[in-house]
């Protein structure tokens, strides 16, 4: 679950990486809440032909709520395996063209399956080392809700800053209170 939650916390953030774990725990709690909206609509239009088509109305707005953040996590998804987030916007063009389409869809699926390329590439560190991850994006990552989180260091020559127990986030020197998260340090 903490995995759906970091996707919908970076709700429309294209950059940096994502992990596999990321991507497709995300699409399965997408799919289970589709699932039961779409029950819930379907029992209400059983009960009332007239007005039980109201009930798919939730269905329909998370369906489109989804849309952002499922572009966004397969874009950071491509990322992780070295791939521009252009070619996912191609091949999902190309999924509207007959028979091109089936092709584009399974590369689409063979990219969002593949590992992750090692260390850092242009896109940012590689998510399976949240130490190098928190270091570069302090606490953006997610990684401290998962229990995954390392105190990140600040870059050489670098002093007077110090990073929030809580977000990870880097504070001002002067500052007391963390400008991401509120807490006070």
């Amino acid at each position: 679950m903490d995995w759906y939650l970091m996707v919908w916390r970076k709700f429309a953030e294209f950059n940096g990486r994502a992990r596999r774990t990321e991507y497709w725990m995300f699409v399965l709690f997408n799919l289970l809440a589709l699932i039961v909206l779409g029950l819930i609509g379907g029992a209400g239009r059983a009960i009332s032909r007239e007005f039980g088509g109201v009930l798919f109305i939730p269905f329909f707005v998370y369906l489109i709520a989804a849309i952002v953040p499922t572009l966004a996590v397969a874009t950071r998804r491509f990322h992780d395996t070295g791939k521009s987030g252009w070619i996912l916007l191609l091949l999902i063009v190309l999924g509207f063209i007959p028979f091109v389409g089936i092709v584009a869809s399974i590369i689409q699926i063979i990219f969002l399956c593949i590992d992750s390329s090692p260390g850092t590439n242009q896109y940012g560190p590689n998510p399976k080392s949240p130490e190098q991850a928190a270091g570069v994006f302090a606490g953006d990552t997610g990684f401290s809700t998962l229990g995954l989180s390392a105190q990140p260091q600040p870059p050489a020559g670098e002093s007077g800053h110090s990073f929030c127990k809580s977000c990870g986030a880097r504070i001002e020197a002067a500052s007391t209170i963390c400008g991401k998260c509120g807490v006070q340090v």
